[in-house]
């Protein structure tokens, strides 16, 4: 069996779900049971599965500033994503590339920082249903999209943000 979390909604007229509890190991007489592979849940969502997203650009200039995206992340129980040619730099893994030549993304809020939204990264996060976009370039395509443009130094405004939500949301 293989559950991937956000793949599917559930309507409101759906019926309970239906629980079994059962004994599964060597001792259990299913020979067919074999595991192929298990995964631990780790503090983040996996980012095509996140229903919001905190991504970065070249906007942060080196990966020594990365701490402000995985703080802003932290707050919003967000995934991690990066544009190609933050991954290019090896500032960041490939896996959390968002883009054409990248992951595909559809999360309910994703955030833009430092992104100036070349088209392959478009396409991989345009069909989010809110973007918020932080860049100090006022003719920042991704601006133009955003639902939400920030125009202002992502290095004062991001970590002003991060402390106000986590007063708000009670992470502090």
């Amino acid at each position: 069996m293989s559950v991937r979390a956000g793949i599917m909604t559930v309507g409101d007229d759906a019926p309970p779900a239906r629980t079994e509890a059962m004994q599964v190991g060597a001792d259990a007489g299913l020979e067919f049971v074999r595991f192929e592979e298990t995964k631990a849940s780790g503090i983040r969502v996996p980012l095509g599965e996140a229903r919001v997203v905190v991504s970065a650009g070249r906007g942060l200039k080196g990966p020594e500033n990365w701490k402000i995206v995985e703080d802003l992340a932290d707050v919003l129980g967000a995934a991690i994503g990066a544009s190609r040619a933050v991954t290019d730099a090896g500032w960041r893994p490939n896996e959390e590339q968002v883009g054409q030549t990248g992951k595909t993304v559809t999360p309910d809020l994703y955030v833009a920082l430092g992104i100036s939204g070349a088209i392959q990264h478009l396409a991989g996060m345009s069909s989010s249903k809110v973007i918020v976009a932080v860049n100090k370039d006022p003719d920042a395509d991704l601006l133009k999209i955003a639902d939400y443009a920030v125009v202002a130094d992502l290095f004062e405004f991001v970590p002003a943000l991060t402390e106000e939500l986590r007063a708000v949301m009670g992470k502090a």
